[in-house]
């Protein structure tokens, strides 16, 4: 089955490679290419040995080589500056006056501790990104609650991310579930939080935290693989909303009967946005107006207002809002339908308003 790219199928991305961890949490961090960070240590290391070799040849009357003393050259400095920063420590040249003994227990003595730093950098430097990763993953999940997660992040997965960044909702509190690593670290950058396994496993969920979600996003390329997702899903969060996406529209019911509360068909929606288009232009440009946040108009749904109060739905239109539906007490009263007159105290409005609006609409 074609993937929304039109490449073949994908079915093997929702196969953990054994490699794979399963269920590590990433965050955002700043990272660093590997020929970088090779490359700024050896010019330390470098730095250290071409420091203390000059330190060494300038108090080269100092030095004893095998008990000449003053007969140090510059390759003699380099071979005390190798063995001495190194630990080896052959003793064929000894500092003998104070002030080289002195040089060797300030200066050259934190050169060597800098140039073993260097070359167990490696080891260091896992060992405390280790820590401080499951430092943070602890103590976030421990703190995370209400959060939202989209399992999967492909296309749809990543303008479900998108939409939510774009409303106000924090990334550290999006959790991408995904097999593949390359879209964990691009979502690690946009600043949302990486999970890197198979969402068909629950160990893998409950790693996410999805136990303690409020929202579920299931933006996989299978039909197959997100009815499996949605099941799991439902059962380790009985209360959340759950949106699925589904390619062909007949195994929309069979997501419903897994547990999702939405269900988009995203091939036929496509298909119906392109007639549409063909058949209404203007219709179906404003469509593609409302679908793309960052164009003119969105849909959003919100509380109402205290000026709101008391007002009808149509008074809206004259402040640039379209009034789709009243949400009054979970039930829902559209526009084309009787039985709101005026606005009461907890109602909710899904409307249509101008991008302007947006508290983000600056940065758009």
């Amino acid at each position: 089955m074609p993937s929304d790219s039109g490449r073949p199928d994908r079915r093997a991305r929702f196969r953990e490679p054994s490699n794979i961890g399963r269920g590590r949490l990433h965050f955002a961090s700043r990272r660093f290419s590997p020929v970088r960070n090779i490359t700024v240590r050896l010019g330390i290391a470098v730095l250290a040995l071409v420091l203390t070799s000059i330190v060494v040849y300038l108090e080269r009357g100092c030095y004893a080589d095998r008990g000449l003393t003053g007969t140090l050259t510059p390759v003699d400095a380099l071979y005390y500056a190798t063995v001495s920063l190194s630990t080896t420590g052959y003793g064929d040249i000894v500092p003998v006056c104070e002030s080289s003994r002195l040089a060797n227990i300030f200066i050259i003595t934190p050169l060597r501790f800098l140039f073993l730093i260097v070359l167990v950098g490696t080891t260091v430097e896992v060992l405390t990104q280790r820590t401080r990763e499951e430092f943070r993953s602890a103590r976030w999940r421990k703190t995370v609650q209400d959060h939202t997660v989209i399992i999967g992040y492909g296309v749809k997965g990543r303008a479900a991310a998108n939409s939510l960044l774009d409303n106000g909702i924090p990334g550290n509190r999006i959790v991408v579930v995904t097999p593949d690593r390359s879209a964990v670290d691009e979502a690690t950058r946009n600043g949302l939080v990486g999970v890197i396994g198979d969402a068909r496993r629950e160990d893998v969920l409950r790693d996410a935290a999805v136990d303690k979600a409020s929202r579920i996003i299931v933006a996989t390329d299978e039909d197959d693989t997100s009815v499996l997702v949605t099941l799991t899903a439902r059962r380790l969060a009985p209360t959340a909303m759950i949106v699925a996406a589904v390619r062909e529209s007949q195994n929309a019911d069979i997501l419903r009967q897994s547990g999702a509360d939405t269900v988009i068909p995203t091939a036929e929606a496509a298909g119906r946005l392109m007639g549409l288009s063909l058949i209404s232009p203007v219709a179906g440009d404003l469509m593609e107006d409302l679908l793309d946040s960052g164009r003119g108009l969105e849909v959003m749904e919100r509380d109402i207002t205290r000026e709101e109060l008391g007002l009808a739905p149509s008074d809206l239109d004259a402040r640039g809002q379209i009034v789709l539906a009243v949400v009054r007490r979970g039930d829902v009263y559209r526009f084309d339908q009787a039985g709101v007159t005026i606005l009461e105290q907890g109602d909710r409005l899904v409307v249509i308003r101008h991008n302007a609006d947006h508290p983000n609409h600056k940065e758009r």
